[in-house]
């Protein structure tokens, strides 16, 4: 098979589909792999490393996207490059659908076949695409909060870890999954006093186990919500609902609860965010403020540590890459169920129902897909 690895275009976003190792296997499996020169070099990978690997280096994505039969990224594809996506080609990448009625619309006109990393499966319930970039964005959440707070950002200039006789910060963390457990235990290690909300007493009791007190656990309740959120400097969002909308979880009225200045990270902005006033930003313009609120809501957070987080997903992405190059997408869905449940579209056709439920569109079961 052909596999094709184009630039990311979309904006500060420094990660690579596939790494020199992942092609070195891709080509040791048989397959040829197209690299668009220069598409390593934000995460510290450079043709000459994907040359050595055995990779074919093209000069343009246009090239990349006509010549393979599957494309791997990292981020859903941009309208340009949806645009050169056909009929036939699978695509395989993050797409986050459920929020982006635009992008889901020209997949299913492209006619190709995508395969979503984020609801692929594993034998745990678990999400194995998604968790690497979880962990990343969650270890990044309070780093990049911590920034926000800073006066000169807007925020309350609050220090996280405060100071002998000064309190240190208060962070409210909505989820105890991937996300929040890892923003939590950062958020923590950096001083401040650290409460993740949850609906799942068993997995509070396994936070409380695990981090022996490190930081605490509420049920959370709308009350417990409103409470804890009115007393944070901090609130890092970090629930997810697989492939479907996040949940609107605090709303535009209870911000003016908060204390001015307060500082919110929404990590499930990918799905549309957690927070009724979030709206997507970038790494180049990450902050606003509604109501003496500040928002960080960028995208692709993990896109700031590149070479770390190009790694930890190549890692992840490696053995499913190579069972469809292998044996072809239907062969391979068919064979494995986990990898069946990150098909999201098929040849006009949407195949996972949370995005249908979100987007309001006709959905054909994947296994009948995979049947033919």
């Amino acid at each position: 098979m052909k596999i094709g690895c184009p630039t990311e275009i979309k904006a500060q976003e420094f990660r690579v589909g596939i790494t020199p190792h992942a092609a070195r296997e891709a080509v040791a499996h048989g397959h040829e792999v197209l690299m668009q020169s220069g598409a390593g070099v934000g995460a510290g990978f450079h043709d000459d490393d994907y040359s050595a690997a055995g990779a074919v280096i093209v000069d343009t994505a246009e090239e990349v996207f006509a010549k393979a039969e599957m494309i791997v990224k990292v981020k859903e594809p941009q309208p340009d490059e949806r645009k050169m996506l056909r009929e036939g080609q699978v695509l395989f990448t993050y797409l986050h659908l459920a929020p982006d009625p635009a992008q889901t619309r020209d997949l299913l006109e492209s006619g190709c076949t995508a395969i979503a990393y984020e609801t692929v499966t594993d034998r745990n319930g678990g999400l194995p695409l998604l968790a690497p970039m979880s962990e990343v964005a969650g270890k990044l959440a309070p780093q990049m909060g911590a920034w926000t707070l800073q006066k000169a950002n807007g925020g309350r200039g609050v220090l996280m870890g405060g100071v002998p006789g000064v309190q240190p910060a208060r962070v409210a963390v909505i989820g105890g999954g991937h996300v929040g457990t890892h923003a939590a235990r950062v958020a923590a290690g950096m001083g401040a006093d650290v409460t993740v909300l949850d609906r799942s007493l068993e997995r509070m009791r396994y936070l409380d186990d695990a981090f022996s007190g490190l930081f605490k656990t509420r049920y959370a309740s709308a009350g417990n919500n409103a409470d804890l959120v009115a007393e944070a400097d901090m609130v890092v969002g970090a629930v997810l609902i697989p492939g479907a909308a996040a949940p609107k979880l605090i709303t535009r009225d209870q911000l003016s609860m908060m204390k001015p200045g307060a500082a919110i990270v929404d990590v499930a902005i990918d799905q549309g965010g957690c927070f009724e006033t979030s709206r997507p930003t970038t790494h180049e313009d990450p902050i606003y403020e509604v109501d003496g609120i500040m928002h960080y809501c960028v995208a692709n957070m993990p896109g700031a540590v590149a070479r770390t987080a190009t790694m930890a997903l190549g890692n992840a992405t490696m053995p499913f890459m190579l069972e469809l190059a292998d044996k072809g997408w239907r062969q391979a869905c068919a064979d494995n169920p986990h990898l069946l449940e990150g098909l999201n579209v098929h040849a006009g056709q949407l195949t996972y129902y949370a995005v249908g439920r979100a987007l309001g569109i006709d959905v054909i079961s994947p296994q009948k897909i995979v049947k033919g």
